[in-house]
Order: structure tokens, then sequence, then C-alpha cells
């Protein structure tokens, strides 16, 4: 699962975005560096952050989740990240990964 829980009541989420997509969409689970990954397809380009903001505003209406909740802590200008995710526990992203609809 590309989902942990923190000591903090936080949980992280490994995310593998590919930008430039027809359209914004949950494409699966995949794997990166031996290690599982949420991969995103995004409807924006990476240019002066575009496709981060997109991708954090997704993530937290998939989520339920307040934007402010929602924020990367590793991978800025990569296209494999680390979100930090508050106020959802790990078995409640963990579900919506199960039935991602």
């Amino acid at each position: 699962m590309p989902v942990s829980a923190e000591p903090d009541g936080g949980v992280r989420l490994r995310v593998r975005v590919t930008p430039r997509a027809r359209k914004t969409v949950l494409a699966g689970l995949t794997e990166v560096e031996g290690r599982p990954a949420l991969a995103v397809r995004l409807a924006a380009p990476p240019v002066d952050g575009a496709a981060n903001k997109l991708l954090l505003a997704f993530l937290a209406e998939w989520l339920d989740l307040p934007k402010s909740a929602v924020r990367i802590v590793a991978g800025e200008t990569g296209r494999l990240k680390t979100i930090a995710l508050s106020g959802v526990t790990a078995e409640r992203v963990a579900a919506r990964l199960d039935d991602p609809s």
C-alpha cells in the first residue's frame, strides 16, 4: 500500500504523477523503486507549479478534505511525490484506494 500512518496522527501517501494527460484521473497503483505508489494522471503541465496545485486539489476533493490538509512534503519537482494528509486515517485512505469511485 502506498499509504502509511505517521506518529503525529497524519498520513503519508506516495504518488506517481503523469502531467499533461487528457484529463485528471486516478490511474490505479504502480510500483516505483520497488515500492507501491498511487498513479495519478494530471491535465496540467509541470510548469509554474500548475501540476502540483492540481494534484493537491484533486486529492483533497477525492478524500473529501480541505485543501489545507493536503501538502507535498517530498518530490516537489519530480514525478514521485510524498503527500502529507491531515484529518484522515490511513485506513480511510486505504479504503478509498480499494474503492476509488
